[in-house]
């Protein structure tokens, strides 16, 4: 398949928390005690990124598999551990979203054994070769790491409209290392939304320091490193591997069409047809 048509890569369960805790009241079905928070702020929220900064590309969305954690958690136990479980009914709502997504001819898919991220970073190493544009639509900075390809951006609604679209000039203004750098920088500084530690006593500053003239961990004189540091430097590495993204998983031929996608219908009339109200 040869297309120019952009794509927009949409991380489904980080939407999908963005839409429950995000919206100032629950939004319930008119018809039964439903809570409809979820599957309704999902589809808006994905309905007006459609429409502000993706018209005309193909959007593609991707779930984390109920298994998808298991190979990092195997190699550090305390990945994605101190996360509570999440809200009744949250979960729950990924059935409806996907009828929804479904309905609006949004392709979708959630691959067994995967974390939503690698195949997101697999999607956009495909999408490449195909010399088509990619932006990601997520708030998690793990996708910072694919923004050395000048082509491939992120995008995080939850911004200013002026710094929606971040590429790897704006990580760099922002954390002084470049996409490439990313897991090295996590790695050093923690990722406290994946309960990864970092090293002690290292924050951005020190770690963008440490990273200068582009380095990567072992690259770093060993003279720079502090003895404190040191005895935890092993673990460093072994988080920077658990941070880089596999853009290797092995995927379903034929899921990217390269076809713009339709905009989507108004929300109250999806959740109409599929007698969700």
């Amino acid at each position: 398949m040869t297309t120019s048509t952009p794509l927009l890569l949409v991380d489904g369960h980080n939407l999908l928390y963005r839409a429950w805790y995000g919206f100032p009241a629950r939004i319930q079905a008119r018809s039964a005690p439903r809570d409809l928070t979820g599957v309704f702020g999902f589809a808006a929220l994905l309905r007006k990124a459609h429409l502000a900064h993706a018209s005309g590309s193909e959007i593609f969305v991707v779930f984390d598999a109920e298994n998808g954690s298991a190979a990092r958690a195997d190699e550090d136990a305390a990945y994605k551990a101190h996360r509570p479980a999440p809200e009744p009914g949250l979960i729950e709502s990924l059935a409806d979203i996907r009828r929804v997504l479904d309905l609006a001819s949004v392709r979708w898919i959630e691959q067994d054994g995967c974390e939503g991220d690698d195949v997101i970073a697999t999607l956009t190493a495909t999408a490449r070769t195909e010399d088509r544009a990619v932006d990601i639509m997520s708030v998690d900075k793990d996708f910072y790491q694919l923004l050395a390809d000048p082509r491939v951006r992120v995008l995080n609604t939850m911004l200013a409209e002026s710094r929606r679209l971040i590429d790897g000039d704006a990580v760099h203004a922002c954390f002084q290392v470049t996409a490439d750098q990313w897991p090295d920088y996590r790695a050093l500084t923690g990722d406290e939304s994946d309960n990864i530690a970092g090293i002690r006593g290292i924050g951005p500053t020190t770690a963008a320091r440490l990273l200068a003239s582009g380095r990567r961990l072992e690259h770093i004189p060993h003279q720079q490193i502090r003895p404190a540091w040191r005895a935890q430097w092993d673990d460093a590495v072994r988080w920077r591997e658990m941070i880089r993204l596999d853009s290797k998983v092995e995927l379903p031929e034929g899921l990217l069409t390269g076809q713009p996608t339709v905009a989507m219908p108004r929300v109250a009339e999806l959740l109409e047809i599929l007698d969700l109200w």
